[in-house]
């Protein structure tokens, strides 16, 4: 393949001849032919983004000409509105724990096209990287790739979820089933009660992922290498966050301390934190989901959920629950992409954390996993489920927890006897109330009633 030789403060070297990046990327690509992982796309655009936003500010500071600003700005957008602009972005996620490849490459590209552009050379250093390091960008476009997957994928599809949940526990509200504690049966509840935990749970989450976007809004950029700002003219940091708040729709303010936005993490770690509270929580939902369908001869068989494929290369007629089993390995992920981010936070040596790479893609993956699956759960898990009246009403009648509320008439010792005599009989409760204590067989029936049961309270 025909290749070019491109030049750098290190000498020079071979770069493809229809690459648009240059000396510096294809170090990095000789460097770390470590995952074959790409940076993630919404950090690429965000990155981007950033280089236009940024030359917009400069543009208006006086520091770079209108027409190099120009070029930059509108190579940026054409460069975006490829729908193969990845293509030029192939440095490894593991790379310089910096980013500082990243960002040389959204440079290089940028540069190379604003050139053609113009005509003239348009430098990736001194006119795309002007008033910017890696140490402050790089943190800054991890702040608004997560904000803009959060708003624009995660929340609608959190929103969905909890809402399909509310609207199937409102159709379910007449089913009464055994409630299960220890995985062992407990006292009746309604299936609408039992999914309302569940839109609890979400909704929590929806509040906890919202309580850390104002910290994410504050971005690093201006304080350059160390957090010092040399080099960046002391109203950049602020006119670049006009700009970018206008491209990406959302209100972005300069950070109050640039060497703590550099130096850590902690703010994209708490993010994580939030990330995993909701990865345990749709791995609860999933694995309760899992136990209801669970049989359907030889389980609990209370609900039945979709049958979305068969189940079994070897027997015939199976049906697995194949969506909760998704959810449930996404969830995994999740937690573990959180203990990598975690170790990643700590990783800030004096002024600069040197994991931000392995931070930004793990972060950035949970989102979009996340968002994926639970939309796949309320769809194709909890819409369609069906209830299985006929199980549940038989193992409901016969479920000696019931004689629970018998506990302040007749007391807990008496009552405890009821419930071994109704095990080993294999009767109903009431039956052996009825033979074991006073009270009526129209009493027994009114005071055992499942579905008052559900409403709590002295029977």
């Amino acid at each position: 393949m025909k290749t070019r030789i491109e030049r750098d403060s290190m000498g020079e070297l071979e770069v493809l001849e229809s690459a648009l990046y240059g000396a510096q990327t294809q170090r990095a690509i000789n460097n770390f032919p470590i995952s074959g992982k790409k940076m993630p796309k919404a950090f690429i655009e965000a990155l981007i983004q950033a280089k236009a936003a940024a030359a917009s500010a400069n543009k208006s500071l006086g520091l770079v000409s209108c027409e190099v600003s120009d070029a930059i700005i509108v190579s940026s957008a054409e460069l975006l509105a490829d729908e193969n602009f990845m293509e030029h972005f192939p440095v490894d996620v593991y790379q310089t724990g910096s980013g500082t490849s990243s960002n040389m490459n959204a440079n290089e590209v940028i540069a190379n096209l604003a050139s053609k552009k113009l005509g003239m050379e348009v430098s990736a250093n001194d006119h795309v990287n002007y008033g910017q390091s890696s140490n402050d960008i790089i943190p800054t476009c991890i702040h608004i790739s997560s904000i803009s997957e959060i708003k624009d994928k995660l929340m609608p599809a959190l929103s969905h979820l909890r809402d399909t949940i509310s609207q199937k526990a409102e159709d379910t509200r007449t089913f009464v089933k055994t409630g299960r504690t220890h995985l062992m049966d407990a006292m009746p509840i309604r299936f609408d009660q039992c999914l309302s935990a569940w839109a609890t749970q979400i909704d929590q989450d929806i509040s906890l992922i919202e309580s850390i976007i104002p910290k994410l809004s504050t971005l690093a950029q201006g304080g350059t290498a160390v957090g010092t700002g040399i080099n960046a003219h002391p109203d950049f940091s602020a006119k670049f966050c006009e700009e970018i708040s206008s491209v990406i729709g959302h209100n972005f303010q300069s950070s109050d301390n640039f060497f703590t936005h550099i130096a850590t993490q902690d703010t994209i770690v708490a993010l994580s934190g939030q990330l995993k509270t909701l990865a345990v929580s749709v791995m609860k939902i999933s694995n309760d989901l899992r136990w209801m369908n669970s049989g359907p001869l030889a389980g609990l068989g209370e609900i039945e959920l979709e049958a979305l494929q068969p189940g079994s290369s070897i027997m015939p007629g199976k049906v697995n629950p194949v969506i909760p089993e998704a959810a449930a390995m996404v969830c995994a992920q999740v937690i573990g992409n959180d203990t990598a981010v975690t170790i990643g936070g700590q990783s800030g040596s004096f002024e600069l954390n040197v994991m931000l790479p392995m931070i930004c893609e793990n972060i950035l993956s949970s989102i979009d996993i996340l968002a994926h699956v639970v939309t796949l759960l309320a769809d194709k898990a909890i819409k369609t489920f069906i209830v299985n009246e006929s199980q549940i009403s038989k193992a409901l009648s016969r479920n000696p927890i019931l004689v629970t509320a018998l506990n302040p008439i007749i007391g807990y010792l008496k009552a405890a006897e009821i419930a071994k005599k109704a095990y080993q009989e294999g009767l109903p409760v009431l039956d052996v109330a009825e033979r074991e204590t006073d009270l009526s067989r129209a009493e027994l029936e009114a005071l055992l009633d499942p579905k008052k049961l559900t409403e709590g309270g002295l029977s």
